[in-house]
């Protein structure tokens, strides 16, 4: 009895050393998720709450229009914020000195302050002020500030993170700063920076969700809309974090992915 109690015990312990093998990984996560789903319907049952979810016969289009309106919102604003935060984090490493401190102005400043108020501010003064009328642009806008001032210090902190006895050796064989920065800068920054970027696109598309408070008619926007109408408020946010667990659930696999391909702290 003893034995059979310790080998089901077993089933439940990850191994001392080694990873988890991947039935017991899998079977344990299921059973995890298995427990989730019934408290949530136990809960629902306490209430006596139950689901009706008609109205996507009717705001169906409209739900997917929000839904691809928000992966072009997180997408453009991942790639202009990219480009921001390498020249941010370029800027905090530059010997002209306003430009080194406007940089770090930026980033104290974008990091300290909640992004609802920063809509708010960009979008209600400084929009208005420079004639941004259009609430896609201005959304890609504030965004791309908002997530370049992080994208910045993961850049930075990953530069910083590089052995400076790398690039001695690199100067020391007659390398270029080119070809320093090509051949042992870059591919270096990438397997370090890659993971944390990688989940930091998960943070663009839950951040988008806030550009609904200036009526960008993104998933939150059209499914608050439709709740308003229909008095279906459970079902239409169930299915909000449905929709946007689709979208950062398989970013999330890929980042665990890529840091499992570029542990760079095992293999030094």
């Amino acid at each position: 009895m003893v034995e059979r109690l310790k080998y089901i015990a077993g089933f439940f312990l990850a191994p001392k050393a080694g990873p988890v093998p991947h039935l017991k990984g899998a079977l344990n996560y299921l059973l995890v998720c298995v427990i989730i789903i019934f408290l949530f319907w136990l809960s629902l049952s306490a209430i006596s709450v139950t689901f009706n979810f008609s109205f996507l016969d009717f705001y169906g289009k409209r739900i997917w229009d929000g839904f691809v309106l928000t992966i072009q919102l997180s997408a453009s604003s991942l790639i202009i914020s990219l480009i921001l935060g390498a020249l941010v984090a370029a800027g905090q490493s530059t010997r002209i000195l306003p430009l080194r401190y406007l940089c770090d102005v930026y980033v104290k400043i974008i990091r300290g302050t909640p992004l609802i108020v920063q809509i708010y501010l960009f979008f209600y003064i400084i929009g208005t002020a420079w004639g941004i009328d259009n609430r896609f642009i201005a959304g890609v806008f504030i965004l791309s500030i908002f997530e370049g001032a992080y994208i910045a210090e993961i850049i930075r902190g990953g530069y910083l993170s590089l052995d400076s006895t790398q690039l001695e050796a690199a100067c020391s064989v007659g390398f270029t700063k080119k070809q320093t920065l090509r051949y042992v800068v870059l591919p270096q920054m990438i397997t370090r920076t890659l993971p944390a970027l990688t989940g930091q696109f998960a943070n663009v598309i839950k951040d988008s969700s806030l550009l609904s408070i200036i009526a960008v008619i993104e998933m939150t926007q059209a499914l608050r809309e439709i709740s308003a109408t229909t008095f279906q408020l459970f079902e239409c946010y169930l299915l909000l974090g449905a929709l946007y667990l689709c979208l950062t659930l398989p970013i999330t696999f890929a980042s665990r992915l890529f840091e499992k391909r570029f542990n760079y702290a095992l293999k030094t």
